[in-house]
């Protein structure tokens, strides 16, 4: 199910969120769902295959997530951030070279504080460049990954959203490296952990990171000189490509608006949750640069000129203006030479002072407003209304404290399942899901946002009015006891863990001490979590949880009137009526121009889409510097792996440093479960931990597992295996504790698997209405991982078996369950004990651990005891799956302003061989040939392919893409592309680097064990591996022409998926007779 990128048979990535809007490549995830806080925050460039985690915002529904509670408590604790690690009483210094005060004078610095941080075990110094004022934070530790970060200030004042539009830009060629995208060079040749650019509302981040030095001084210098000396601001063609332009192949046709930022944002501006978001966002503050949408409104971009464009970054894109991070094990005096040469080619600016962002002030009483969302026809209309309650908390920025104690009650009021106020809200049954981020506090200033969607009209002042009844309640009763140590229980051990998954830690570090320094505070304070948690639990302690919550919740909700309630109403005609208002407006400046600006407006489209097109010279891409494969390890990364015994039942041991962390997986053998319970699966496995036992509530059981762990999951996990016929089906139970709560854990375990009664049948409908309402979420965003799932169920059996559990089948069968409930609860509970009966046993049992080797050795009698516990009896015979979807091409209609493409064939049964350059090969067409052709030239936001060497499934996808034919007919360019293709040496070596540096990516000691026990199920040995990495280093392009035969499956026999709006479909079945298959999904 999660097989991307993340089940190569060479690396496995480590657990990913959807925080981000990625620049080229879309992360696979099959259980994403996107939240309001997402979607008024950050505009992203799209990046390739590697999934990103966020330590600000919520993860998504990925079923690799380690634990709800962690990762609900990142999601609403965004102003800690909660991820610094783990200090010693005494921290020590680590051995780190300093910055004498005579080299940085030399420099053109001066230091400003200075200061060991053992929250973090760092040395930080923070200095000031003399001549312009340039901030730069210098974090010396032994972190091997290391993070460069550019931040400038950017407040917008219109809804055009030129900081979105610059951020793509200016990574599309500068003084030093002038080619098309230095950006896409990067990502086909360099070992980067990370490499992107993102944009705030009121600011703009430039973050790389690598563990190799050279590397990384390498992304360093083409980020300077791309934010400083962009060619964007003298290159007209560019701001067309990724802001917005008139496109017109044909003076007989009709005009159309292309560009990557203006498609982006229509996919943005097409899910109801993002609507909702913006519109909270923009009526908190009216009078600031959050009132407007800095990503951009796809009905004002097009205002946007090339002149306001050129003014913005000459403005704002100045040292003066800039924040510059360091982080990690490298020469802390090299980089101060690196930014000199930069910093003193400039003089100071005002920049500062006209980048400030003014605080808004508090509203006298409520506003309410009313907004429309497209919706499709299906179902009651009148069923879909959405309703979100909106503070905002203070007229200026809080103290470490008061933040700490506001994100400590999010996580008490909305953190968990058993939360109150999430808890209260869900079983009214007066909608389906949460809307609304909890604290928000990135911001100058911090809000609180709480509502419900799917709400009958007849229902939502019932909403607002237990919203507030429910507040008043906990201000007047407060919290129960272990609720607040479950609580602390989980944020203490998510700070101390300082698992950030993929994401870089010194990212997150940045990220956290950005929310502060941007506004000209202390940057180190936000880095320093110690001693206000310790002063919150010292008042927790001597006051009581209800003297230090109830003030909060009375001070800044309940007695505040800057509150904004937002409805939300669903409107079958808007997605059609706003198409109609964007064609009346193209129309008429069609009407205005002359026969001659019209052929010079399709002279114009064509000279743009031939540059776009158009290779870059070898000389300019010689230009950007890059490795050798002299300087990549001929061998892969090996995790050490003890494969062992415990009372019968094999034990995978990896002995890692975790910091005393006990990081474990128990996986059974699903394989003898009957076909027809697969899409109860994902609702079986919410119902093992959100429904109580004999003995607990399942609050109880929620607070015990966050008092006694970091966090439990169960999840299935499903994959082809490479030359053989049956998939690898699982279930999985993840956890994690210190390694002195090992008993605790396991007993849990016990206790989740066999202890819970699954009988709540109002509990259960809440989890169908739930599941539901987050699959109609990922239609609309993520409709890419809707249609890949799609291909793959018309594939191949486990893509069905995924399919059915995570798809548009999931979907329908979730649509017939929520009647099924009340007419027939003693079969689903029937259906639900059979599921557990058929995997639950020691038979094909096995369990992995990552810790060091005292606490293993420590861990296995309380293995021990917990295999004792399992029933011994042999599970009902294996069940042969050979299901598959219909091979029709298909056509999934939603309302939406913007497409998701998909197209794919299985390449093994043409006969093809695996080969380790087949993944350099599926690199090099996703960033160059569908790179320029989908997104560059068809104005997509992304387009990529995906090879998957298991089920042998080669997949083509686009995102957020104003096209459809047009794309599959580019994906059917491939092979021919391939067979033309020329390419250097420099340039097969940077794909061949490229790739390495993703099979290599970089991982924390728990994915390290969990990506050794992915190869041990699908059966991936280290010889494997080293042939896989010779092969990869030796690819050669006689490889390419080769695999342009193997694409002629794709080409001629190929399957196509779409999710797309109604009229695409439409146009697309009227010029290709019944190309597709409509479905219609919402």
């Amino acid at each position: 199910m999660e097989r991307a990128a993340l089940l190569r048979s060479l690396s496995c990535t480590s657990l990913a969120s959807n925080r981000f809007y990625f620049r080229s490549f879309v992360p696979r995830a099959k259980f994403s769902s996107s939240s309001v806080a997402v979607a008024r925050r950050n505009h992203h460039r799209l990046i390739n295959n590697l999934t990103r985690r966020s330590l600000l915002r919520g993860a998504s529904r990925l079923h690799l997530s380690l634990s709800s509670y962690s990762l609900q408590f990142n999601k609403h604790f965004s102003s800690l951030s909660p991820r610094a690690v783990a200090s010693p009483s005494t921290p020590s210094s680590p051995e780190v070279a300093e910055v004498s005060n005579e080299v940085a004078e030399k420099l053109g610095f001066e230091k400003v504080l200075e200061e060991f941080i053992g929250e973090c075990k760092s040395k930080a110094v923070l200095f000031k460049h003399k001549k312009t004022g340039a901030e730069v934070m210098s974090v010396s530790n032994d972190d091997e990954n290391k993070v460069f970060g550019i931040v400038f200030r950017t407040p917008p004042k219109d809804s055009t959203g030129i900081p979105h539009i610059l951020e793509h830009s200016v990574l599309c060629g500068s003084r030093k490296y002038p080619l098309k995208e230095p950006f896409v060079e990067l990502l086909k040749g360099s070992l980067n952990t990370f490499l992107n650019a993102f944009t705030y509302p009121d600011r703009t981040c430039y973050p790389v990171a690598s563990t190799n030095t050279k590397d990384f001084y390498n992304l360093v210098d083409v980020y300077l000189d791309a934010v400083f000396f962009p060619k964007c601001v003298e290159d007209f063609q560019t701001f067309q490509q990724e802001g917005w332009h008139f496109e017109l192949d044909n003076p007989s046709e009709d005009i159309t608006y292309k560009g990557v930022v203006f498609n982006e944002m229509k996919g943005v501006y097409s899910q109801p949750d993002n609507i909702l978001g913006r519109a909270a966002q923009q009526a908190l503050f009216p009078d600031n640069a959050y009132g407007v949408d800095s990503g951009g409104d796809p009905k004002v971009i097009p205002k946007l000129t090339f002149e306001e464009f050129k003014e913005f970054h000459r403005k704002y894109y100045h040292p003066s203006n800039a924040r510059i991070w360091f982080y990690g094990d490298d020469d802390p005096n090299e980089r101060l030479r690196i930014l000199s040469e930069y910093l003193n080619m400039f003089e100071a600016s005002s920049a500062p002072n006209e980048s400030i962002v003014e605080k808004q002030k508090l509203f006298s009483e409520p506003v309410r407003i009313i907004e429309k969302y497209p919706a499709g026809d299906a179902g009651d209309i009148k069923k879909k209304n959405m309703v979100c309650l909106n503070w905002l908390l203070s007229d200026k920025p809080l103290d470490l404290e008061t933040e700490l104690a506001l994100g400590f009650l999010d996580h008490l009021m909305l953190g968990t399942p058993a939360s109150p106020l999430r808890k209260i809200l869900l079983e009214s049954g007066l909608g389906d899901a949460i809307v609304g981020g909890g604290i928000e506090d990135e911001l100058l200033q911090p809000q609180f946002s709480i509502g419900l969607k799917n709400v009958s009209e007849d229902d939502i002042q019932k909403v607002e009015e237990l919203i507030m009844d429910t507040l008043k309640k906990l201000a007047d009763e407060g919290f129960d006891s272990d609720a607040v140590e479950a609580s602390m229980n989980t944020i203490e051990f998510s700070l101390r863990e300082n698992n950030t998954g993929s994401f870089p830690r010194g990212l997150s570090l940045m990220l956290r001490s950005m929310g502060k320094w941007i506004y000209d505070m202390n940057p180190f304070e936000p880095l320093k979590y110690e001693k206000p948690l310790m002063a919150l639990k010292a008042r927790l302690a001597e006051e009581g949880p209800k003297a230090v919550f109830s003030p909060l919740i009375e001070k800044y909700i309940l007695n505040n009137p800057h509150c904004v309630t937002v409805e939300m109403q669903p409107d079958p005609e808007k997605a059609s009526r706003d198409e109609a208002a964007e064609k009346e407006i193209l129309a008429k400046v069609k009407s205005s121009m002359a026969k001659e600006d019209l052929a010079e407006l399709a002279r114009a489209t064509e000279e743009l889409r031939l540059k776009q097109e158009t290779p870059d010279p070898p000389e300019a891409l010689r230009s950007v510097p890059s490795l050798s494969l002299r300087d990549i390890p001929k061998e892969p990364i090996r995790v050490p792996t003890e494969v062992g015994d415990i009372n019968g039942v094999k034990v995978l041991q990896h002995d890692l440093f975790t910091n005393d962390v006990l990081y474990t997986e128990v996986v059974f053998d699903m394989s003898s479960l009957k076909q027809e319970l697969l899409p109860l699966i994902p609702l079986f496995c919410q119902s093992l931990k959100e429904m109580g036992t004999k003995d607990l509530s399942f609050v109880q059981l929620d607070q015990l597992i966050g008092r006694k762990t970091g966090g439990i999951s169960v999840y299935p996990f499903t994959s082809s295996i490479h030359g053989k016929e049956d998939p690898c089906c699982c279930m999985v139970v993840r956890g994690k504790a210190m390694a002195g709560q090992a008993e605790d854990l396991f007993n849990l375990f016990n206790c989740v698997l066999q202890e819970v009664q699954l009988t709540d049948q109002q509990r259960f409908k809440q989890f169908v209405s739930q599941s539901k309402a987050r699959m109609e979420n990922r239609l609309r965003g993520s409709g890419h991982g809707i249609a890949a799932a799609r291909m793959d169920a018309k594939l191949n059996t486990a893509g069905w078996i995924s399919e059915q559990m995570g798809g548009v089948s999931y979907l329908e069968f979730l649509q017939a369950l929520e009647e099924k409930v009340d007419q027939d609860w003693a079969g689903i509970s029937s259906s639900l004990e059979e599921i557990r009966r058929s995997f639950l046993s020691r038979e094909g049992c096995l369990i992995n651990i990552t810790a060091d080797g005292k606490n293993l050795k420590n861990s296995e009698r309380f293995v021990g005891k917990f295999l004792d516990m399992l029933p011994t009896n042999s599970p009902v015979e294996r069940v042969k799956w050979k299901a598959h979807l219909p091979s029709a091409n298909e056509a999934i209609v939603i309302p939406t302003q913007v497409n998701y493409v998909g197209k794919a064939a299985n390449i093994f049964e043409t006969g093809y061989k695996l080969n380790g350059s087949a993944y350099v090969i599926s690199k090099h067409i996703s960033n160059v040939w569908l790179w320029d052709r989908v997104r560059v030239s068809g104005g997509a936001y992304g387009g990529f392919c995906d090879f998957d060497s298991h089920s042998g499934v080669f997949s083509f996808l686009s995102y957020r893409d104003p096209n459809l034919l047009k794309t599959l007919d580019i994906y059917d360019g491939t092979v021919d592309f391939l067979r033309e293709l020329e390419m250097d040496d420099d340039t097969l070596t940077k794909a061949i680097i490229g790739t390495i540096g993703d099979v290599d990516a970089y991982q924390l000691p728990d994915a390290k064990g969990y990506s050794s026990l992915l190869r041990h199920l699908l059966g991936i040995t280290e010889e494997e591996r080293q042939r896989r990495r010779e092969e990869i280093l030796s690819t050669s392009l006689k490889d390419f022409k080769e695999f342009a035969d193997v694409l002629e499956a794709i080409k001629d026999r190929g399957v196509a998926v779409a999710v797309a709006s109604p009229d695409d479909v439409d146009a697309a079945n009227k010029e290709r007779a019944n190309l597709f298959e409509v479905k219609k999904a919402l």
